[in-house]
């Protein structure tokens, strides 16, 4: 495909296992053209994603926790979707994630004309597996 694709990655919701895996399956779809990871990288749980970040030209975008139970991250992550979506400078999005709160995300990028591609491991709740185009 000639897509241009943000790929957005949900660092606290995806283990670093599975790059590999996920990093062919996205460019069955596009050219993977804005690559980010969004977690608190303060903490020791997402250190393995280091070098597999140095290796995959990943951009690690910091979320503090500002407040307990509540995640930073999905709304860091909303927040630059929508930046991407409006400078034009792609085509299509990867949402990597397993969370049901980037439902209305994909929604909306696919109301603006964009092809939205979900990865998610097999617990990825229905609404974000219907939002997208296609979920792998």
């Amino acid at each position: 495909m000639d897509l241009n694709l943000a790929v957005l990655i949900d660092g606290d919701n995806i283990p670093s296992t599975y790059i590999k895996e996920m990093m062919e399956e996205i460019a069955k779809y596009g050219n993977p053209t804005i690559k980010r990871i969004y977690g608190d990288w303060t903490k020791p749980d997402l250190t393995k994603w280091k070098k597999i970040l140095l290796e995959n030209a990943i951009t690690p975008i910091q979320q503090y926790g500002y407040t307990k139970g509540k995640n930073a991250t999905d709304s860091a992550m909303i927040i630059d979707a929508m930046d991407i979506l409006y400078s034009e400078k792609v085509n299509g999005f990867c949402l990597v994630s397993s969370d049901s709160d980037f439902t209305r995300l994909a929604t909306r990028l696919r109301e603006a004309g964009m092809k939205v591609f979900g990865i998610g491991e097999k617990k990825t709740p229905n609404p974000f597996i219907v939002a997208c185009d296609k979920l792998s």
